[in-house]
This record gives structure tokens, C-alpha cells and sequence, in this order.
């Protein structure tokens, strides 16, 4: 499977449009929203809005409130990288196949691009007239992108008194950093939905939580086993930065082992459910894909 399949070109055209749309009636200061632009629709593997799209989809959630859940999410994660690149942590200079924001403009300007992207989420996700849905919708976001969540998660592996040293310390930071925001996509679009299943709703938790597990260790898989030009970003950088993975963990092989055997636990937590093959699809797509 890979992102020319009719599904994947489906959701990538419908995101890329709405975040088009949320951007060009955006009032910010037109350099300011170049360098959003630039990191915001720069490409990318779109893959927590498809997620919120797939699932939003099968539990025929309104279609409103799913656009505004992609859109929010895609700011969160654009908002990120631009951060995780900095010369304060990562110092990439390589993102989607292009100069990182802050090289393309300068250090000041990537910051308040960021965070600009991560008010406009909130912003967008906000809108409209349904708003006990909207609050949970906006909590649930906040609360995976804060000090619980992603943020949490980042400077638990740029701080340098938080040593990594083993697999679980290793999977509670990752689990923050990376996991928190796939697994929000999922509740997102429950959110969306007016499907009642709580049964459902846990296993698409459990779903999503596996599925970002399994996306950080082949994420570890291939920054050291494929190139730069295509993976869009510098390969090989855990290693320059002596980082723990889990390749260095458990070596290769185990590593791309665990990766499948996490993605088959995926798609086990929805299995009984009867979802629709795309999303067990994307569980085999995370643990195979070129970058």
C-alpha cells in the first residue's frame, strides 16, 4: 500500500483543500502567513487528518466537524516540526523534502509561525454552533498537545536529566511525544460521530494507540536504514545525536519485528468490529512504507 492508493488520494485532496480554505481567509500579516503556508501545506504524509477522515467516515460522522478535527490536527503536528527543528532541539535543517522554517526565513519567524498554527487550531476547531462537542473537542486536543502529550513527550527526549535506557522509558516518551496526537485523531472523530458504542470507542483508542506505537519504531527503522532523499529529512539523526531507539535497542530485525507484531495489535483492538479494510490497511501501511 503507499499514498497513491484512490483512498489515500481521496483524504490527502480533501484536507489539502480545507487547510487551503483555512489559510487564505486567515488575517495574519502576509509574511507571516507565508512562512504558515510553507510549513502547513509543504507536503507530508497527512497521516492523523487521514485517520480522523477513515474513521470519521465509517461511524458517518458530520462532515463539518470533521474537516475542522483535520484541519486542527495537521496545525498541531505543522506546529510542531517547525519546533522540533529548531537549533534548540533537533537543528534539522531538511523537512518534506525542503529547507526546515526556520532556515527558509529565519529562527524568529518559524517560531511565531508555530505558534501561530497552534492558536489557528484551536481557532478553527472552535467554529461553528455545536458546542458541547466542540469543548470536548478542543480539551481532548489540548490536552495531547500540552505537557501531558507531545509537549510532555519532547522535552522528556531533548532534556538532558531524562535519560532513556531502556524499552519502557523509551515507549512512555514516545507514547507523549508521538502517540498522544494519533491517538486524539481517533477520538476526534468519535467526537464527530453520534455512534454510541463504548466498546467501539475503547478499541479505536487502543487502535490508535498501537498504530502510533508501531509509526515510532519503523520511524526508527527507517531513519536508520534509508536515505535522505527519500525520507525528505536527514536520515541517520538519532544516531548523530546518540539517541535511544529502537533499533539501537534491539537491533534491526527485532525492531521492524516489533513494529509488525504492534501493528497486528492494531488491527486486533477493532477486528471484531468489522471496520472497513482501509483501516486495517493503514496498520500494514504504517510498518511498510518508504518514509
Amino acid at each position: 500500500m503507499n499514498l497513491a492508493t484512490p483512498d489515500f488520494t481521496a483524504y490527502i485532496d480533501r484536507i489539502t483543500q480545507q487547510l487551503d480554505l483555512a489559510l487564505e481567509s486567515h488575517p495574519a500579516v502576509d509574511s507571516l502567513k507565508t512562512a504558515m503556508s510553507y510549513s502547513l501545506l509543504g507536503g507530508g504524509k497527512r497521516f492523523r487528518a487521514i485517520l480522523v477522515y477513515a474513521i470519521g467516515d465509517w461511524l458517518q460522522a458530520n462532515e463539518h466537524l470533521l474537516n475542522q478535527c483535520a484541519c486542527a490536527i495537521e496545525m498541531i503536528h505543522a506546529f510542531s516540526l517547525i519546533h522540533d527543528d529548531l537549533p534548540a532541539m533537533d537543528d534539522d535543517i531538511l523537512r518534506r523534502g525542503q529547507a526546515t522554517c526556520h532556515v527558509k526565513f529565519n529562527e524568529a519567524t518559524a517560531i511565531l509561525a508555530g505558534d501561530a498554527l497552534q492558536t489557528l487550531a484551536f481557532e478553527v476547531l472552535s467554529r461553528g454552533n455545536i458546542p458541547e462537542k466542540q469543548l470536548a473537542m478542543v480539551h481532548c486536543l489540548a490536552k495531547a498537545s500540552g505537557a501531558a502529550g507531545m509537549a510532555g513527550g519532547q522535552w522528556l527526549d531533548v532534556h538532558p536529566d531524562n535519560e532513556i535506557i531502556d524499552i519502557v522509558s523509551l515507549e512512555h516518551m514516545h507514547q507523549l511525544k508521538t502517540g498522544c496526537l494519533i491517538e486524539v485523531a481517533a477520538q476526534l472523530a468519535w467526537l464527530a460521530s453520534d455512534n454510541d458504542n463504548t466498546n467501539l470507542q475503547r478499541g479505536l483508542i487502543q487502535y490508535a494507540r498501537y498504530l502510533g506505537l508501531a509509526f515510532q519504531i519503523y520511524d526508527d527503522v527507517l531513519d536508520a536504514t534509508s536515505c535522505t532523499e527519500t525520507l525528505g529529512k536527514s536520515s541517520q539523526q538519532d544516531q548523530r545525536h546518540h539517541k535511544i531507539t529502537y533499533v539501537s535497542l534491539l537491533g534491526l530485525e527485532r525492531a521492524k519485528n516489533k513494529a509488525a507484531e504492534t501493528a497486528d495489535f492494531a488491527k486486533s483492538a477493532i477486528n471484531e468490529f468489522d471496520p472497513p479494510d482501509f483501516l486495517l490497511e493503514l496498520a500494514d501501511w504504517v510498518v511498510s512504507r518508504q518514509n
